[in-house]
């Protein structure tokens, strides 16, 4: 009943930080944010629930940064919670998990903000950052995999996310590192971590509903539901990423071709019918 507790809890959360946002919003307008303009929302996640998070988020950036606190201490204590919410998920504790999720997200989200702050951003930053993102969604899906270990569909379903998931980040890297910009595309991470802290957040009130049912799927329907969305959409999303990725290389190297080709095509002929010869130098000297 403990962790039922604490997904109602959880919701509740949501919910009054939702209609408390949506109040400033209407008395004061909408808190914008250089960060969430320049990177955008999609379909799966709009930027009033993004600003939302950031309008919560914002106020303690002062307060930690007083406290001397580093973003790397932020980033590095962020694979705490999410492994607490690896394992609280694979023992089925769900809104446990709900929570250290969340913390763990929000950490993500602080790590930044507080390194604009304070001035402390930089490309080593970037890199800790970058993995213990990983990390923290390989110890969440690891949980899961634990967890429907018996279970042969949900098991697909968890890998299915999973391989999405790295593959997004994988093709975001790749362009990236060929000097192409990022391509856009749906199910980003902090995406992804909405659909699975939702789901897992829903999931005891229907273990609870529904406990004398023996369909799995009825039980734990908000968290496989939360799980073939991402499965589905992340693996479209690298499809498209890929293949945006490889038309952008393509246009780019025919546009270094068509340059080349000019640059030869403007060289005078006369030019190249030159012999040019060593200059006879007087024997003995």
């Amino acid at each position: 009943m403990r962790d039922i507790h604490v997904a109602i809890g959880m919701i509740a959360f949501f919910a009054i930080l939702g209609a408390a946002y949506a109040m400033r919003s209407l008395l004061a307008g909408r808190v914008r944010h250089a960060r969430i303009d320049a990177h955008g929302s999609s379909l799966f996640l709009n930027k009033p629930a993004m600003e939302m998070v950031y309008w919560l988020l914002e106020p303690m950036i002062s307060f930690i940064a007083a406290l001397r606190i580093t973003p790397n201490m932020v980033t590095l204590f962020a694979l705490l919670p999410a492994l607490g919410a690896g394992v609280a998920i694979g023992f089925g504790c769900f809104g446990i998990a709900t929570l250290l999720a969340t913390l763990a997200t929000f950490c993500d989200i602080i790590d930044g903000l507080l390194a604009r702050k304070t001035g402390l951003s930089s490309e080593a930053g970037e890199v800790i950052d970058a993995a213990v993102d990983r990390y923290g969604e390989f110890f969440l899906f690891a949980g899961l995999i634990y967890y429907y270990r018996a279970h042969d569909q949900c098991l697909f379903i968890v890998l299915a996310a999973l391989a999405g998931s790295f593959m997004v980040s994988y093709a975001t890297a790749k362009a990236e590192a060929m000097g192409m910009p990022a391509p856009r595309g749906a199910m980003r991470r902090g995406e992804r971590a909405a659909y699975l802290i939702f789901g897992a957040a829903f999931t005891p009130i229907f273990k609870t509903l529904f406990h004398n049912s023996p369909s799995l799927a009825l039980n734990e329907l908000p968290i496989i539901l939360a799980l073939s969305i991402v499965a589905v959409v992340t693996n479209i999303s690298v499809v498209q990423r890929l293949m945006a990725v490889a038309a952008a290389l393509r246009a780019r190297e025919s546009a270094a071709k068509s340059a080349r080709d000019a640059a030869a095509a403007s060289v005078d002929p006369a030019v190249e019918d030159v012999i040019v010869t060593k200059r006879d130098t007087p024997v003995g000297v």
